[in-house]
């Protein structure tokens, strides 16, 4: 392999001999620079993933390529953010002269749809997009869906038709998944068969909506990319601006996003990904693992496969059970992890009776480890689907425990934001038919009846903002109708006389002046809102203009903190509660995993579906990996069954996990928890008998 060197560069010390192979993979270029082809990093659980990616960017640097012809893809910006201030770190220790070193920058670093967003905005000519196009989000987009699906009289039909959410759902993975409408019906939602004809109409209609409007939704951003990409003259120009392409957590890319990167990198020059085939679990989001199980013979030569198999995370006893789990899978890279940190204690397989005695065992383990020094935060209790943690909570609750439970509101969800933000938008693209709606709806008085006229009397005036002074609003409205002409109207100027962006952050306090009265008028809680607003505006300047401060905080938006979130946890510390899904990429000192049972590992739906199937057995897998000390995998005997006939059976009984194999097993300790019945005193016994026996006979 060219990635072996006879001696190891200082910045490079740190990482272990195959972390070292991965970072340094490649030759010095015969004009400068650093040259290599296609290489795939399999990075198991705890491996050291992120650190051997961060080191790679700066290896890349220091052997002379240019920060800002590296493009690093990841799926959150958090995530990019992160690699670069390591990469950073490690470049600056490296380079030593300062000045040079204070010039690293990475400027094409962040999400697919952000990285997309930014080239098709320059590329917006070889597409026929307005390069001033908006970017809608999931909200956003399903309201728009939604609007033509009563514009289409669907709403209205006499028997059930797919709800919005349904078919945004629907539209998005055909569309990421690259499947027709007929193939995604029949394999994900077959009850929508009976819709096939409206579905199709409604989905074009959805499409000439957004191109009407001069929006794009989150997969529109794929999708343009995709088929610029598919020009072989514009992929070649947008390839060229990066020597290396990097990306993170390639297993779950879909098959849009696959083929993006081979047709800006089709002989492979120069890519780099990285990721665990093990841990591929989001095939609901049409994420593909074929993606990264068929990479290296995608290239002539194969692709070079460093695999990385040392976990700092777990102890051995747990890698054990997680090794002989994922070994049942026939499609994978095979590797056995392992750990230098020794542990006498297998995981515990614990079988209860029941969901109540599931919930008895967790809170009086939890509280145990707590007294022997564990943090309840270094403790999680996780699960298949969210409602599984119901009994816990209240549990949890009535013996006073904090915890904390994964999955809460975005920040572009909580409806005071979206409303600042839709001012904003539609400020920035008139054509913007649901900011419009959203904004005009503000206003006493103004229903979707009186928002559509106002929203055609625009566009017949060729979508200038100034025409609103000259619309005859409602009389509700009427008192506030000039608050709004003149809000718009100096946005609409604001945007005009600013061309360069700079000085564009008033536009938001602009906004805000209009709105407060609006907010106060139409919720409760009106100052913790208001307080989230002004945070929105101080975050603005850490943007250079309002179309990037738009779409970037609409495609990773921060978290919320008081739209209908509740009063917040103030404690010493708390237990964590999660999905497995939104536990990937965390660790904990101990694990608790809830309903390991068939039916929940794996799901009952993954019944008939061998890839089904095999994800379950990776999701299974992520969540035994997330725990560093200890491992309890619980399974209920019997599960409580509600909302059945009157007659109907109480409970069914849960069937142990067909991937708890006997080879499983034996790298587990298996428990028993529960409290035998009360017997009391049976008394001395009589000596009569009764041939029952014979009674049952003569019955007949």
């Amino acid at each position: 392999m060219s990635a072996v060197l006879e001696s190891v560069p200082e910045h490079l010390s740190l990482l272990n001999d195959e972390q070292r192979a991965a970072a340094a993979y490649g030759h010095a270029g015969a004009e400068g620079g650093f040259d290599s082809g296609p290489l795939l990093v399999i990075a198991g659980a705890g491996t050291g993933k992120t650190m051997t990616l961060a080191h790679r960017v700066a290896h890349l640097v220091i052997s002379g390529v240019a920060p800002e012809r590296i493009l690093l893809l990841t799926f959150s910006r958090r995530a990019a953010a992160e690699m670069m201030r390591r990469a950073e770190r490690i470049v600056r220790a490296a380079l030593g002269d300062a000045a040079r070193a204070q010039d690293v920058r990475f400027p094409w670093s962040g999400t697919f749809h952000a990285i997309a967003n930014r080239l098709l905005r320059e590329f917006a000519a070889n597409a026929g997009l307005d390069p001033s196009f908006t970017v809608l989000d999931r909200s956003d987009a399903a309201d728009l869906m939604d609007l033509v699906r009563h514009e289409q009289g669907l709403a209205a039909l006499d028997r059930r038709f797919p709800r919005k959410d349904t078919c945004l759902a629907l539209y998005s993975r055909c569309v990421n998944a690259t499947e027709s409408l007929a193939e995604c019906i029949d394999a994900h939602y077959p009850w929508c068969s009976d819709w096939r004809d409206e579905l199709r109409e409604l989905f074009r209609g959805y499409v000439a909506q957004k191109q009407s409007s001069s929006v794009l939704d989150y997969d529109d951003l794929l999708l343009y990319w995709h088929h610029l990409a598919a020009v072989p003259e514009i992929a070649a120009a947008m390839g060229a601006r990066f020597s290396h392409i990097l990306v993170d957590e390639y297993q779950d890319t879909n098959k849009l996003q696959a083929g993006i990167l081979s047709a800006l990198r089709p002989d492979g020059s120069g890519l780099t990904v990285v990721g665990d085939d093990a841990q591929s679990i989001y095939a609901f989001r049409a994420a593909e693992v074929d993606n990264i199980l068929e990479f290296p013979d995608r290239f002539v030569p194969a692709a070079q496969v460093v695999t990385l198999t040392r976990s700092y995370r777990s102890v051995q006893p747990i890698l054990d059970t997680a090794n002989r789990l994922i070994a049942e899978s026939e499609r994978q890279y095979r590797k056995d992890l392992y750990s230098e940190r020794p542990s006498a204690q297998q995981p515990r397989y614990v079988t209860v009776e029941d969901p109540d005695a599931e919930v008895d065992y967790v809170v009086e383990s939890v509280l145990a480890a707590r007294e022997a020094g564990t943090p309840l935060r270094e403790q999680a209790v996780l699960f298949r689907t969210a409602h599984h943690s119901d009994r816990l909570e209240l549990e949890l609750t009535r013996r006073n425990i904090p915890y904390v439970k994964y999955g809460g509101l975005k920040f572009l969800e909580a409806a005071h934001v979206k409303d600042l933000l839709s001012v904003l938008k539609w400020a920035d693209n008139p054509k913007n038919r649901v900011a419009a709606f959203r904004v005009l709806q503000l206003l006493p008085g103004v229903g979707p009846a009186h928002a559509g006229r106002c929203y055609e009397f625009v566009a017949a005036n060729d979508y200038m903002l100034s025409a609103l002074k000259d619309f005859a609003p409602p009389a509700a409205a009427s008192e506030h109708w000039s608050g709004l002409c003149a809000a718009m109207d100096s946005l609409d100027h604001a945007m005009r006389s600013n061309e360069d962006g700079a000085g564009w952050q008033r536009d938001v306090a602009i906004a805000r002046r209009w709105y407060q009265p609006h907010c106060k008028a139409r919720y409760d809680g009106a100052e913790q809102r208001l307080a989230d607003i002004e945070q929105l505006e101080q975050v603005s300047g850490r943007y250079p203009t309002r179309e990037r401060f738009l779409t970037e905080l609409t495609l990773d938006p921060p978290r919320a903190t008081g739209d209908l979130a509740g009063p917040p946890l103030v404690d010493e510390d708390y237990l964590i509660l999660s999905t497995v899904h939104s536990a990937k990429g965390q660790e904990w000192d101990d694990v608790y995993v809830l309903n390991v049972t068939d039916g929940n590992f794996p799901n009952e739906f993954a019944a008939g579906d061998d890839r089904a199937i095999d994800e379950e057995r990776r999701l299974l897998y992520v969540a035994m990996t997330r725990a560093k000390n200890n491992l309890h995998l619980m399974a209920p005997l019997k599960f409580f069954v509600t909302q059945q006939r009157r007659h109907g059976d109480r409970h069914v009984y849960g069937a142990r996990s067909r991937f708890m194999t006997d080879a499983v097993m034996t790298t587990l300790t298996s428990t028993r928890h529960g409290r035998p019945e009360a017997v009391g005193d049976r008394g001395a016994r009589p000596a009569a008998t009764v041939d029952v026996a014979a009674q049952l006979r003569d019955m007949w």
